[in-house]
């Protein structure tokens, strides 16, 4: 998949497929912080400024998860959408591709 965004909180870092992460067709990469951090290492850049525009293959299980709304109190609202993840642990399970 080409990353056409990116994303980070505190402890993950995401690539997405598509520049609306929201997008029913977005397929996100979720990086666990071991792994982000190794892949900075490798790259000598963060995981999301690296692979922005990159062609990448990831090998994983992907996954339909629930995402819930929270609210200005982090209770959940009870709005949620839908998100399609492969979760990365291992820096392994991503490779780039050549154009």
């Amino acid at each position: 998949m080409k990353v056409s965004a990116t994303g980070r909180n505190k402890k993950r870092v995401y690539l997405n497929s598509e520049q609306d992460y929201r997008d029913q067709r977005n397929i996100t990469i979720n990086i666990a912080p071991a792994a982000a951090e190794r892949l900075a290492r490798r790259y000598g850049a963060p995981a999301d400024r690296f692979f922005m525009g990159k062609n990448i293959r990831v090998h994983g299980a992907a996954r339909r998860e629930r995402i819930d709304f929270v609210g200005a109190n982090l209770r959940p609202t009870g709005l949620y959408y839908y998100q399609t993840h492969v979760h990365v642990t291992d820096p392994d399970q991503i490779s780039i591709v050549s154009d």
